[in-house]
């Protein structure tokens, strides 16, 4: 098959869990004799790389603008795969692209999306911003061939809340093993002495909860621990200063790292925190728990279809209270956090990016022999992992 994936910013990785998804994707579909085209934003990949992981890269330019810049990428992207890649199915990221698959199905282009984690419940979005998401949530299993998501809760959801039940292929993890320590010297950390979070440093991934937490930690309790905030976000400038002003002296804001740095930094924590209230899987809590982490998070229910009894819980609703807590509780008790290190780890191997590939294979190659939607593959229906209630299990 020849493959055009659209809606991200591009590859390499440089920027969140779906541009891995697609680097990791594109290494392995071109591995397996597929034509893979990757459409890239030249302000965030270099636009003299024209291959990656076996993939051709196209390099269009967009609006540089918080509400538009995804969009008028996606719909460029759209208008040159039908006219001029001319794959044989696109594969489309973000629901608020969903709109933008028409365009390839005008070209007999068979489209499928990947909605993610309903973007429409992030707060950085304005009322008509929201309602437009809602919108192209609704249809995209109408515009699109084939809708998809990558967890079972965000599934449920959007049966709820839509009424039509969306197929799920999950994320993958793969650790490439790194574990010097060059990245620690560099920020002034040291192995086991920190608490990691990576992320965008947007509201509804909650950075500002976790650096108010830490803030009232001190002295014996806190262990000489620091606290490493790691990632950015384009457009959130002002919210990034506000979490930045409320840091005390003990956290450490290095901006976005990659590759070799970002998997030193994973390996060698004492324990990663996941507190975001929104979104799927995200694929920093598999990383975090493929390199041997204790894993905190949110009990937000896809958090903990993902983690399940293998990561400690705090409650979301209770906020920054319920963080503090928990954060006392390990740092007060290392072989809790060795127990929860091995679990992770046992867990972690159940995500497999190879099995993941194989699922995206059936699923692009159904749709481009179907040249249309029909009922659900039962492999998109399949949850082999027990459903399990955030709130029953977080402690």
């Amino acid at each position: 098959m020849k493959i055009a994936i659209l809606g991200t910013r591009g590859i390499p990785a440089s920027y969140s869990g779906f541009e891995t998804a697609v680097e990791q994707l594109a290494l392995r579909l071109s591995a397996r004799g597929h034509e893979v085209v990757v459409y890239c934003r030249p302000h965030v990949v270099d636009a003299r790389l024209k291959r990656y992981k076996g993939a051709q890269l196209v390099h269009l330019h967009t609006v540089r603008n918080k509400y538009l810049d995804t969009f008028v990428h996606t719909l460029l992207s759209a208008v040159h795969t039908a006219l001029v890649t001319k794959p044989d199915v696109a594969l489309f990221f973000i629901a608020g692209n969903s709109p933008l698959c028409t365009i390839t199905k005008w070209a007999s282009i068979p489209a499928v999306i990947n909605v993610d984690g309903l973007d429409s419940d992030r707060r950085k979005w304005p009322a008509l911003a929201k309602a437009y998401l809602r919108l192209a949530e609704s249809r995209a299993p109408r515009w699109a061939d084939r809708a998809i998501t990558d967890s079972h809760a965000v599934a449920d959801v959007f049966e709820r809340r839509y009424g039509q039940r969306i197929g799920v292929v999950p994320y993958g993890v793969h650790d490439p093993g790194f574990d010097g320590t060059e990245t620690l010297t560099r920020l002034g950390l040291e192995p086991r002495k920190y608490i990691l979070f990576v992320g965008r440093l947007e509201p509804e991934n909650n950075p500002h909860l976790l650096v108010e937490a830490f803030s009232r930690i001190a002295g014996a309790r806190a262990r000489g621990m620091k606290l490493a905030i790691v990632g950015g976000a384009p457009y959130a400038g002002e919210y990034i200063r506000h979490v930045w002003r409320t840091a005390d002296p003990r956290v450490v804001f290095p901006g976005y790292v990659f590759g070799r740095g970002y998997w030193e930094l994973q390996r060698h924590a004492y324990l990663f925190c996941a507190p975001t209230e929104v979104g799927g899987t995200h694929p920093v809590i598999l990383e975090a728990m493929a390199a041997g982490n204790c894993v905190l998070v949110n009990d937000h229910p896809p958090n903990a279809e993902t983690v399940g009894d293998a990561g400690i819980y705090f409650s979301g609703r209770d906020g920054v209270d319920a963080l503090v807590a928990q954060l006392e509780r390990l740092l007060g008790d290392p072989e809790l956090v060795a127990e929860y290190r091995a679990r992770a780890l046992a867990r972690a191997r159940r995500y497999s990016w190879e099995v993941v590939t194989d699922q995206y294979e059936e699923l692009l190659a159904g749709v481009c022999k179907d040249r249309g939607p029909g009922p659900l593959p039962a492999f998109l229906l399949d949850d082999q992992q027990p459903r399990i209630e955030a709130a029953a299990i977080a402690e």
